[in-house]
Parts: C-alpha cells; structure tokens; sequence
C-alpha cells in the first residue's frame, strides 16, 4: 500500500551525493526538488556549500535540474543566482514534471533520478515516473504552512515503511 512512497536511497543530505556514485550506477542527470532540498524554504540565497557542491557536478558534467511544485516566478528568482534550468507547477506527487523534463533530456529512466526532502510528494512522484529516487532530510527542521499537513501523513508512512523492513536509517552515500 506505501510502496509508491519507498525511496530508492535515503541520505542525510543532497551535498553527499558524489559524482563517482552518480557515474557508477549510470546515472546522467540529477533532477531536484527546491525547497528544503536543494535551499531552505525560507533562505533562497542557498549555502557556500551548495556552491561548492553545484561546481562539482558542474566540473563533473553532472547537469541539475530542479523540480518544483512552485510557481515559475518563485523558482525562477531562486535559480536565477545559481543558473540552474527548472521546470516549475510540476504537480508532484503526479509525475507530470518529472515526464516533462525526460521528453526534454531524452535519456532513459535508469539515466535520470529525482531527490526530495518529502515522500508525498517527490518520492511518489519519481516512483510514478519510473525513476530512481533519493529521499535527503529537510535542510531545515521548519516547513512552508502547506508542506506541515504532508509531514503529517509522511510520519505514519514512514512509520509503516520502517516497520516493514522498506526503508533503512539514514545513509551517507548510495552504497549504505
């Protein structure tokens, strides 16, 4: 019944994801959510490691692109320091935003993952798209009003998914 919501990998943080660990499992391009993701939902300016973190994949010709359930003009003044291409209004939990950035890159499902702070919404939607999902903590422990009822329904799934032996404590790379 939650298996829509399971994780492919569970860290602690979207910095710990390394380009010798996207490269090995093949994957080509990282699709992100925004908030509490990639930035804090409430400090857009993001943090000196999220620099260091985006020059590496750049170096590594890792693209990122975001994902976001957000308005175009809330992601695009977000992205706009960091240059980042975005799709915005991607109705995740539905997989509309995740299908509309495959068409564009035209990889294969196994090249592409999605990593989100939420399983509602971002988990559920990579599972709905056929692709591989990385579930990071929330940067920061306070939430956007709308966000708090899906932590809600996120702690009994959670709970059920712990419980069923479908998730793993938090790990600090794909291999834990």
């Amino acid at each position: 019944m939650f298996t829509c919501f399971k994780p492919t990998w569970m860290l602690s943080s979207i910095y710990e994801l390394t380009p010798a660990e996207i490269k090995q499992r093949g994957i080509k391009v990282i699709l992100t959510d925004l908030d509490n993701t990639l930035i804090a939902w409430n400090n857009p300016e993001g943090t000196p490691e999220l620099r260091r973190w985006l020059d590496i994949m750049q170096a590594e010709s890792i693209p990122i692109i975001v994902v976001s359930n957000n308005s175009k003009k809330r992601v695009a003044k977000a992205m706009e320091p960091f240059g980042l291409p975005y799709i915005s209004r991607a109705l995740k939990p539905f997989s509309r935003g995740i299908n509309k950035a495959k068409k564009r890159l035209k990889l294969k499902d196994s090249e592409i993952i999605l990593v989100g702070d939420q399983l509602v919404t971002d988990i559920a939607a990579a599972n709905a798209a056929n692709i591989r999902s990385v579930l990071v903590k929330p940067i920061v422990e306070t939430d956007a009003w709308n966000t708090k009822i899906n932590r809600f329904f996120e702690r009994i799934i959670k709970k059920h998914l712990k419980k069923n032996n479908e998730i793993k404590a938090w790990g600090h790379s794909l291999d834990d």
